[in-house]
């Protein structure tokens, strides 16, 4: 029996699965730690994470997949690796972390982002990056060129979090195409690193590390990590790619015209594409998608909603520590609108969806005579699918007209009030099935490592519902997020 690995490394946690190469069955999943990963905020707006906690929980969700499911290690033929976007990791020529990894919603380069957008000019940085450069992986670097010098003249490598955890794996410092697009750093039009960029932030070319194609040889596991791992040295890491595109992988979102979401700790709804597309106000972003060729070109445009699975999880604790299942059915019970408590759940960094705004989380319409923890919560459901609405009129403005969205069974989507919520105000179908990103990052590795080919990629993979609108509820909820919408435009002026 042969196996692949993927790991997942979220803010929240590391996930990890193992599947049997010539059934795609998945045969163990794993999640460490038990509670949240902690995020540093010694900075209101800021958010870091310790990368070396990253590597740990990798360790320890991989011994967790042993307990479960006890493999050869021998027999793991490919690795995969998914990760949360647009994080900075700096290391020096010992391959070792220099400072905490400013992570995606970390804020403090948003002004950094917004002189270069100006600078280098709104219709020169849309036609070359897609973007502004707006608080991603460049415009963090700069912050640390200009307020911690000491520490960026030491920098050898800058990498993302999926690129540290590969290093750790095979020691060695690589990137993708498609991870450099989500920093920023890719011009699109030539197919290269953008020198004009380079030059505006006054970064050296040396400082990003070797490019590696998204799915093949990536670097082999070194002795010590594979003694750490208990699987054998020289164990091919053939796949990693950004927690989005990887999900929209793992959900065999591959085609112009399809479409993925998911409602983790962050929200987003991202859909492929063949041709250049970007919002003139970047609220919205475009990167290169994992089957990006030259001959055929593959884009994803992303939007992300920052407040989303955290925010179930702050009213969780305080609410009393309910479990998530009674949290979804305490919601169901109120009415639709929650009777007039409007929640907007923008308390998580700036948001992109609103400019780059920091606007907080609102709670407008509370009043304590009719108002429970029922409603609270619904409404709070209700929130983010308006969010997601938003942003996905954003999407239909560039020309992405979204009818159906593939989820997998998990975070969010669990609840069938949010399913109900996002399918009638959205006005699509959704499919769900039976993966995460652990799992997709598995099974992209298969193809990396020459296993079988991508229309093989995705056996073992299940459609478990199918969630249609009902032309009632679209109505209802139609109105309901008009009024949203409505105390949108007061908050954001």
């Amino acid at each position: 029996m042969r196996y692949t690995i993927g790991y997942d490394i979220g803010s929240s946690s590391v996930k990890a699965a193992l599947l049997d190469v010539e059934t795609g069955k998945c045969l163990a999943t794993a999640i460490s730690p038990a509670q949240e990963m902690p995020m540093l905020a010694p900075v209101a707006g800021w958010a870091e994470q310790d990368p070396e906690m990253w590597w740990q929980e990798v360790q320890n969700a991989t011994k967790k997949l042993q307990q479960q499911h006890p493999f050869d290690g021998n027999a793991v033929a490919g690795i995969g690796i998914a990760y949360q976007m647009h994080g900075l990791v700096c290391v020096d020529k010992d391959q070792q972390v220099l400072r905490p990894s400013i992570i995606w919603c970390d804020s403090r380069a948003v002004e950094i982002g917004n002189e270069a957008f100006n600078s280098l000019g709104h219709n020169w940085s849309l036609q070359y990056l897609l973007n502004s450069p707006g608080n991603f992986t460049a415009s963090k670097l700069r912050w640390v060129q200009q307020f911690e010098p000491e520490i960026y003249e030491r920098i050898d490598k800058i990498m993302l979090p999926g690129d540290f955890i590969a290093m750790r794996l095979t020691g060695e410092a690589a990137t993708t195409i498609s991870g450099l697009s989500e920093g920023i750093f890719w011009d699109f039009s030539g197919r290269q690193v953008s020198p004009v960029l380079l030059k505006h932030y006054n970064i050296d070319e040396r400082l990003l590390s070797t490019i590696v194609p998204t799915f093949g040889l990536q670097g082999k596991v070194t002795s010590k990590a594979a003694a750490i791992l208990g699987i054998a040295a020289g164990t091919p890491v053939t796949y990693r790619a950004g927690d989005q595109p990887n999900n929209a992988f793992s959900l065999n979102v591959l085609k112009p015209g399809e479409a993925a979401t998911t409602a983790g700790t962050s929200g987003v709804v991202y859909a492929v594409h063949d041709h250049i597309a970007f919002d003139e106000e970047s609220r919205v972003n475009t990167f290169v998608h994992v089957n990006d060729t030259k001959e055929a070109p593959r884009n994803g445009v992303l939007m992300c909603l920052n407040g989303t699975g955290i925010m179930n999880s702050w009213l969780r604790q305080v609410t009393g520590n309910l479990d998530y299942n009674e949290m979804n059915i305490l919601a169901a019970k109120a009415p639709a609108g929650s009777r007039g408590l409007n929640i907007y759940p923008f308390g998580n960094g700036a948001e992109r969806i609103l400019s780059n705004k920091e606007t907080g989380a609102v709670f407008n319409g509370i009043n304590f005579n009719i108002h429970s923890r029922e409603h609270l919560l619904r409404a709070a459901q209700e929130g983010i699918v308006f969010a997601l609405k938003y942003g996905m009129d954003i999407m239909t403005g560039m020309g992405l007209n979204i009818h159906r969205v593939r989820a997998g069974q998990a975070n969010m989507f669990l609840s069938p009030l949010f399913r109900e919520v996002f399918a009638n105000t959205a006005n699509v179908v959704i499919e769900l099935y039976n993966t995460d990103g652990a799992q997709g990052a598995a099974r992209a590795a298969g193809i990396g490592a020459g296993l079988y080919s991508e229309q093989d990629a995705f056996r073992g993979m299940e459609c478990l519902a199918t969630i249609e609108p009902d032309a009632a509820l679209q109505q209802q909820y139609a109105g309901i997020y008009n009024q949203w919408l409505d105390g949108l435009q007061h908050i954001i002026k």
